[in-house]
């Protein structure tokens, strides 16, 4: 064994790392705003061509673009791969640059995925053609969240290596609050983008698999959407680069805390997994994470329908129902990560959140009895300011739960169960909703469904995250991975 397995010894040569400022955490957001920017594109514009103009079954282009989702145990990977493999000078910094460079271009090769379908199905119907074309288009988007995972994991883990715990809420509510920033600018341009007469109908989603609906005018859309498709995922790459750009190198306490350094050899996919069984509490908050997140998102694929069919939105106002929920998020976030977690507290601060949420949903079912606009978007935007309060308060958690040894193993690990969970929510926010459709002759009943076992999803969270000890994982995390990492662990 050498000095330079010891923590001390990089330590020694770099005694006084600088603390992260204001400025560089707002530019480390503007990662977080490309990625908000590209949710949109591909959730939500993607989303409706497919579903609203060229008449593509719901459940069909769910299960495509949830494939982004589902090949998320990838992160675990690319996170214990970021711990061990440097690249382009970094542990983190050349990972999110390839990774981005290739989820920017997979969307645009997703968006002509989409309109060879579209052509298909204007052509042949439900033709054996046609299903292999959504096979197509699963793959790509399989690919797309390849590089997600290839990007945004070392990202996550590159924020544990430049914080330290007297500044980590600051830089989670600047850094998410950025997300949100994206995600209002993607819905502003995706309904600025819609609102025209060839894209804005009047046409509700069909669950008939018999019913094509009125027939788009496909290259029209191709002029007017494959230009967004190059311009924006340009600008999100050039945020990325901008974002990270020598971070790491001036911020990172990476090597003053690892203890793995220049040890890759030893840290082989399968000790990173027994890494994160090591610890007790991190089964439990990983419990506590599937119940949230599938409770939260599971409007995601019926929120801009439920405009439409119960409230008569065109799509362009549908799409734009992001714009108060990303504001309350965005509000949510930064007072929370500044105000709420330094005094009340993690996990007494995602409690109260979680039920926030939970009556919010209850706004959501009376507006859609009431048909009134106005309250479902005060409900969307106080949903916003739950979902905020949670995000911070679970996120944080979640970087408390993060041995600095194995920070992109255990990111990677976090944002896996995130991932399955929100796909599997997408997934679940449809079945449900055609289960009501069965049910209830009301179409209002039927969508409120899904937002009624949303509120319930919320109260068993807080039951669940009562378990979560931090306590108990700082005492006995780090035995346990010196274990692992010795091999001693049976």
């Amino acid at each position: 064994m050498t000095n330079r397995d010891f923590p001390s010894s990089t330590a020694e040569s770099k005694p006084l790392l600088p603390k992260i400022n204001l400025f560089t955490m707002f530019r480390l957001g503007l990662f977080q705003m490309g990625l908000g920017i590209m949710s949109l594109l591909t959730l939500g514009v993607l989303n409706r061509i497919a579903i609203d103009e060229l008449a593509v079954l719901p459940f069909l282009v769910a299960g495509a673009i949830a494939m982004h989702q589902f090949v998320s145990p990838a992160r675990v990977w690319f996170g214990q791969m970021s711990d061990a493999k440097p690249i382009l000078g970094g542990h983190r910094t050349g990972y999110v640059w390839l990774g981005a460079a290739l989820f920017t271009t997979l969307s645009f090769v997703a968006l002509q995925g989409v309109w060879q379908v579209g052509y298909s199905l204007q052509a042949t119907g439900w033709s054996a053609q046609t299903y292999g074309w959504v096979g197509v288009l699963a793959f790509i988007f399989a690919l797309y969240g390849l590089a997600l995972s290839a990007s945004s994991t070392p990202f996550a883990a590159l924020l544990v290596d430049v914080s330290d715990e007297d500044n980590r809420s600051q830089l989670v509510g600047v850094v998410w609050s950025m997300l949100m920033v994206g995600i209002v600018i993607g819905a502003i341009v995706s309904g600025t983008l819609l609102q025209q007469p060839e894209i804005c109908g009047a046409a509700i989603i069909s669950y008939d698999p018999t019913q094509t609906g009125k027939v788009a005018d496909i290259p029209t859309l191709q002029a007017k959407i494959n230009p967004v498709f190059t311009l924006m995922p340009a600008i999100v790459f050039g945020l990325c680069l901008l974002a990270t750009f020598g971070v790491e190198k001036r911020y990172s306490r990476y090597t003053s805390r690892s203890s793995i350094v220049a040890r890759e050899d030893q840290i082989t996919l399968g000790r990173a997994l027994r890494v994160l069984t090591a610890s007790r509490q991190t089964g439990l908050f990983f419990g506590f994470l599937l119940i949230l997140t599938i409770s939260i998102f599971m409007q995601d694929s019926i929120l801009e329908p439920y405009g439409g069919e119960v409230f008569g939105m065109c799509i362009a106002e549908t799409t734009k129902l992001n714009v108060p929920f990303g504001m309350g998020t965005l509000i949510g976030i930064s007072s929370t990560g500044f105000l709420l977690l330094p005094r009340l507290g993690k996990k007494k601060t995602t409690k109260i959140g979680c039920l926030a949420a939970a009556v919010c949903f209850g706004l959501i079912i009376m507006a859609g009895f009431a048909r009134n606009p106005g309250l479902l978007k005060t409900g969307l935007f106080l949903f916003g300011l739950s979902s905020g309060m949670i995000t911070a308060g679970a996120t944080s958690l979640m970087l408390d739960l993060t041995a600095a040894e194995t920070a992109g193993t255990f990111i990677g690990a976090w944002g896996l169960a995130q991932a399955m969970a929100r796909g599997l929510a997408t997934l679940l926010g449809g079945l449900v909703l055609n289960l009501g459709k069965v049910a209830f002759d009301s179409p209002v009943l039927a969508y409120s469904s899904v937002f009624f076992l949303q509120a319930v999803g919320m109260i068993v969270a807080i039951w669940a995250l009562s378990f979560v000890n931090i306590r108990e994982f700082q005492e006995n995390a780090k035995a346990a991975i010196a274990a692992v990492m010795e091999g001693e662990l049976d």
